[in-house]
């Protein structure tokens, strides 16, 4: 089985974070997670394919926004909240209140 590599906390970098949410994929992604919690990667409803979600996912990962564990045949994904809290304060937060309160303000289409 291949093993998942999730960057130590103190290996994160800051520009790496901010890549991996200005992309309006891996934002949507980013603010699922927050809302309901841990979710496989089935369960994710993001109108790309599968291969392309994938791809966001090794980003957001490689970051060090999401922790992803396998359970039998499926990949749990989740934000790696506390330890981006204690590395980098209040900044994932922001960037979700920041993102929730632009969707409120921009029309439905």
């Amino acid at each position: 089985m291949r093993v998942i590599h999730h960057p130590d906390i103190h290996e994160i970098a800051l520009a790496n974070l901010l890549y991996a949410l200005g992309d309006p994929v891996r934002l949507a992604i980013a603010q699922r997670l927050a809302c309901e919690g841990d979710l496989p990667c089935c369960e994710l409803d993001v109108s790309v394919p599968k291969s392309t979600l994938s791809h966001h996912l090794r980003i957001m990962r490689e970051a060090g926004l999401l922790y992803c564990r396998k359970e039998g045949t499926q990949h749990i994904n989740s934000l790696r909240r506390a330890e981006l809290e204690s590395r980098f304060p209040g900044l994932l937060e922001n960037i979700l209140q920041a993102a929730q309160v632009e969707d409120a303000a921009t029309p439905s289409a």
